[in-house]
C-alpha cells in the first residue's frame, strides 16, 4: 500500500512512526507541505524520514506518486481531502476533522459509493481500554452511566482548544455515552493573544441521562488529560500526564468488587493502542475495500458537541441539537457569530 503524508510537523511524524510499525507492504511514498509556499518544510521532513517524494502541491503528488491512502495532518482538511478523493485515494484526517458541521457534511458527501473513503483520527476509540469500557457499558455490566469528567489541561502558545487538544477526549466521551440533549458552557480568553478562547467549561446532559463536566485549557503547565466515567457499579478513568503515557483504572462500587473486576479483567489487554491501533485498522480496511473507521458520519456527534459548546459559550444560552441544524450560524461556522470579546 502506498501512503502520502500531508503536513510536516509533529503530528505527521507520529503518523510516520505508526505506519513504519506495520508490515513491509506499507510504503510512505510522498510528503506534501505547502506552508507559505515554502518547499523546504516538505523537503526537510521527507529527507529526515526517508520519504522519496517531497512537494508542495498535493494534486501533483497524487499524479506523480499514486498513493492509495493520504494522511492529512495539517490545516483545513476540506481541500486536501477533496483532492485526494478526486485522485482516487482514501483519506485519514487529523482533528479538526472539519472546521464546521457544514464542512463535515461536505466531506461526507464527497465520498462516492464504494469509495474511496474518508476516516477521522480519533485514537482514544482504539485499543483494549476503550473497547473494554464500551463493551461493559453496552452490556450493562457496570450499571447505568451517571457522571463523566472530561478534562484536557494542556500548555500551548495559542488558543482554539476545542478544535485541537480537546477533541480527542470529547470523542472518547461521546463514543461511550452517545448523543447529548443540552449544553451550558462558558469560554474565556485569559492569557493567550488572538481571537480564540484559551479556557472553556461546559455542562452537558446526554440522552441516556448521564451528565458531564468538560474543562479544556491551554494554560496549564502540568499537562494532563483525565477522562472519568462514574457508573452505578464502578468508576473507570483514563489519565494521561505528558511524558508518562496512558493509564486506565477501574474502581468498583462497594459490594460490586468481585463482579466488576472479573468483568474488567475478562478482556485481553494486548495489541496496539491509540493512533497505531487506528492506523492499523484503517490500512486493513483499505486493503479489504471496506469503509475504514471512523467515518464522517460516525464523527458527527463529536463535531456537533464541539459546535454546541461554542454555541452555548458564545451566546450564553442553553443549546440543544436542534439549534445546530443546517442554516444556523453554528452549523455554518464553528464559532458562529464569533466570540463575545471580538
Amino acid at each position: 500500500m502506498r501512503i502520502a503524508i500531508v503536513g510536516a510537523g509533529t503530528t505527521a511524524r507520529h503518523h510516520v512512526e505508526a505506519l513504519r510499525a506495520l508490515d513491509d507492504r506499507v510504503e510512505i511514498v510522498a510528503g506534501v507541505d505547502s506552508v507559505d509556499g515554502d518547499a523546504g518544510h516538505a523537503a526537510a521532513f521527507c529527507a529526515g524520514h526517508g520519504i522519496p517524494y517531497a512537494g508542495t502541491d498535493l494534486k501533483k503528488a497524487l499524479a506523480d506518486a499514486a498513493p492509495d491512502l493520504v494522511h492529512v495532518c495539517a490545516g483545513d482538511p476540506l481541500e486536501p481531502v477533496s483532492a485526494a478523493l478526486a485522485g482516487g485515494a482514501h483519506v485519514l484526517v487529523e482533528p479538526p476533522p472539519a472546521l464546521s458541521l457544514r464542512g463535515l457534511d461536505d466531506l461526507d458527501a464527497a465520498q462516492a459509493p464504494g469509495g474511496p473513503y474518508v476516516a477521522m483520527v480519533f485514537p482514544h476509540r482504539f485499543g483494549p481500554g476503550p473497547r473494554r469500557l464500551r463493551d461493559l457499558v453496552a452490556t450493562g455490566a457496570l450499571g447505568r452511566p451517571l457522571l463523566a469528567l472530561c478534562h484536557t489541561t494542556w500548555w500551548r502558545e495559542r488558543g482554539g482548544l476545542l478544535t485541537g487538544p480537546g477533541t480527542y477526549h470529547l470523542d472518547l466521551l461521546v463514543s461511550v455515552l452517545g448523543g447529548w440533549t443540552e449544553i451550558q458552557a462558558a469560554a474565556h480568553r485569559l492569557a493567550r493573544p488572538g481571537r480564540a478562547e484559551d479556557v472553556s467549561l461546559a455542562h452537558v446532559t446526554f440522552a441516556n441521562g448521564a451528565v458531564a463536566s468538560i474543562v479544556t485549557s491551554v494554560l496549564s503547565p502540568r499537562e494532563e488529560s483525565h477522562v472519568r466515567f462514574d457508573l452505578e457499579r464502578a468508576s473507570v478513568e483514563l489519565t494521561r500526564v505528558r511524558g508518562h503515557g496512558d493509564h486506565w483504572r477501574v474502581t468498583p462500587a462497594p459490594g460490586h468488587e468481585k463482579a466488576v473486576l472479573a468483568a474488567w479483567n475478562a478482556h485481553t489487554d494486548g495489541g496496539r493502542r491509540g493512533l497505531p491501533a487506528q492506523v492499523a485498522d484503517v490500512v486493513s480496511s483499505v486493503r479489504a475495500g471496506t469503509p475504514p473507521p471512523v467515518s464522517p458520519a460516525a464523527a458527527r456527534d463529536t463535531v456537533r458537541l464541539v459546535a454546541g459548546i461554542y454555541a452555548a459559550a458564545f451566546t450564553g444560552h442553553l443549546v440543544a441539537p436542534a439549534g445546530l441544524e443546517p442554516g444556523s450560524a453554528f452549523y455554518e461556522r464553528m464559532e458562529g457569530f464569533g466570540p463575545p470579546w471580538a
